[in-house]
């Protein structure tokens, strides 16, 4: 045993802790909710349960259901004997939301992001990806032998188009929602390049679907681009009910090369039937109540006018999730940590998640928020803001 090997560990850990970078976790002692117990009781400002379904009672009730009538777990990957129908049925209903030819399951979005290009694409290949990408785009393109480019803005993605002509295939990739800004991609003016420059075209929709667009079909819907974006990938663990999973949706000629080819897919246990059970329940809920999404709208504007108005720089978007903008680790630390006292659970973003010097409470609003808890979080930002000086 090399003692070196921990002493470093442990001094990369107090710099990070010099530096205000080090990640707290803070445990939970209920259920997610618009308000949550911890030590103490808060309203909580940090989850990505968007329409408020993650203990919701008739999800609740569909886990149950779905857990007596086909188990725990399937302890096989999905070609063996780890399919079951519900899984088939899931899929289904996501490429109909999406209205794709078909849809895959993997364990998260991570995974369908890490699987799909290196099972799709190949040296001579090139792939054009948003320098604001998710972690798991970025690291599912590092596993993939094409040529990798990045841009950062349109007139650089038809800079790139154009660099990348020699390759056999070449496809843009996007998230649609940016989670860290809360901002959308530019579906339109992307889909144009891409018919101009005969490109393929990948959405991460995972903030986007059940939030945007007049069926909760994410941005691909919101923007008007339906029938233009090939592939989709999204997460389970958010909007449609917050446990776990993610998918692929696209052509039917895509998802069947990833039943074959996709790693995550082929050498991963098959989702849990339970979530998989609450998710067909989650997609149903989510269609024959629209309110929700209209609740969400109303409280991010609400809120988002509200903050606008106390003076605090905020990143200009409509989605629900609203970056306050603080700049340094140090402050977004110590206004996470009065806000909590103030009993507001709000979290600090800042390097590496961020870049450096752009540190920022990241704030998600949820249809289950109440006026009065939106209301009350509202005068403990306006306190703490004022206390700190960011206000």
């Amino acid at each position: 045993m090399s003692e070196d090997f921990y002493t470093t560990l442990n001094t990369q850990l107090q710099d990070l802790r010099t530096q205000h970078l080090y990640k707290e976790e803070r445990v939970l002692r209920s259920p997610q909710g618009s308000r949550v117990q911890t030590e103490r009781q808060v309203i909580n400002m940090c989850a990505n349960n968007y329409l408020g379904l993650a203990s919701h009672p008739q999800l609740v009730q569909a886990a149950q259901a779905t857990l007596e009538r086909y188990g725990y777990g399937l302890s096989s990957v999905r070609f063996i004997c780890g399919t079951q129908e519900i899984h088939r049925q899931l899929e289904q209903k996501i490429a109909a939301l999406l209205e794709t030819e078909d849809a895959i399951l993997y364990s998260s979005c991570f995974d369908a992001n890490a699987g799909l290009f290196e099972a799709l694409f190949e040296a001579g290949d090139a792939i054009i990806s948003d320098a604001l990408n998710h972690a798991s785009i970025i690291d599912g393109i590092r596993l993939c032998k094409a040529t990798r480019h990045r841009y950062r803005n349109m007139q650089d993605l038809e800079d790139q188009l154009k660099a990348s002509r020699a390759a056999r295939f070449r496809i843009i990739a996007t998230d649609g929602v940016f989670s860290m800004d809360g901002t959308l991609a530019q579906l339109e003016e992307i889909c144009a390049l891409a018919r101009t420059y005969k490109a393929l075209v990948m959405v991460d929709d995972s903030h986007a679907v059940g939030v945007l667009g007049k069926r909760g079909g994410g941005t691909v819907e919101h923007c008007g681009v339906g029938g233009q974006v090939d592939i989709i990938t999204g997460t389970l663990g958010k909007a449609l009910g917050g446990a776990a999973g993610g998918y692929v949706a696209g052509r039917k000629e895509v998802v069947a090369i990833l039943r074959q080819r996709s790693r995550p897919y082929l050498f991963s246990n098959a989702l849990a039937p339970v979530i998989v059970g609450t998710s067909l329940r989650a997609l149903d809920f989510m269609a024959e109540n629209p309110r929700l999404r209209q609740a969400l709208h109303t409280n991010s504007s609400f809120f988002r006018r509200g903050l606008q108005e106390l003076g605090f720089t905020l990143i200009a978007g409509e989605h629900p999730i609203i970056p306050i903008m603080v700049f340094e680790a140090k402050t977004a630390q110590d206004m996470a940590r009065s806000l909590y006292e103030h009993g507001v659970y709000a979290v600090g973003f800042f390097y590496p998640v961020v870049p450096q010097g752009q540190a920022r409470i990241r704030v998600q609003i949820s249809a289950a928020h109440t006026r009065t808890q939106l209301e009350q979080a509202l005068a403990a930002f306006a306190q703490v803001g004022r206390a700190l000086g960011v206000v």
